[in-house]
């Protein structure tokens, strides 16, 4: 069944909309989860105080689980609501909510403790060390927020697609089949009576 086109673009919006918010939330997460990256203050700049450690591959690594998590979570939801609401004006809020949802989430992560961090780089004397804030240096997991959200749904419409027989176009058992432009009864007749219940 067609649904209206204004029903689909509310329920593109709404779903963006619900999507996008969850990115502050996540932002929070990764910002108390990240590993502690200790700096430096040369003449009034902040430096890695271990060049080669772990600690911005961690940061960046941790960003990337919440988001393939939050898109895992939102493609199970939105195929939950797709009985209900129209499956293309979903694939869609999950794609723009989803891009939206992880800048927000970066955005929000990385201005926890920042103007602290600003300030004791500003004024810290030289060898004064400071713990950095949560910053991403491998933008490309941006987007595994809406990808994986979309392949999640994708997936699951695949493995376990709504459609009955008759929305495929098949006749479902005792249901009318069109043969050269007449419709007939192909359910079986009960042993002894034709199609119509009369004795043969």
């Amino acid at each position: 069944m067609r649904r209206p086109a204004g029903r689909l673009f509310a329920t593109w919006g709404v779903t963006t909309a619900i999507v996008a918010l969850l990115g502050p939330p996540a932002g929070l997460l990764w910002a108390k989860t990240v590993p502690k990256v200790t700096y430096v203050i040369v003449q009034g700049e902040p430096l890695f105080a271990d060049p080669e450690g772990q600690g911005p591959i961690g940061i960046d690594g941790r960003f990337a689980l919440i988001m393939l998590v939050a898109g895992i979570a939102c493609g199970a939801a939105a195929y939950a609501a797709g009985r209900r609401f129209g499956d293309l004006a979903l694939v869609l809020g999950l794609a723009a909510g989803g891009a939206a949802a992880a800048v927000l989430a970066w955005r929000t992560g990385h201005m926890i403790g920042l103007d602290a961090f600003r300030d004791a780089a500003r004024h810290g004397g030289d060898g004064t060390t400071v713990t950095g804030v949560a910053d991403l240096r491998a933008k490309g997991v941006l987007v595994f927020w809406p990808l994986v959200a979309v392949a999640v749904y994708g997936l699951l419409e695949l493995l376990f697609g709504r459609l009955s027989p008759g929305d495929r176009g098949e006749p479902g058992a005792g249901e009318a089949d069109e043969v050269g432009g007449d419709e007939f009864d192909l359910q079986s007749a009960p042993s002894g009576r034709d199609v119509d219940g009369r004795e043969r």
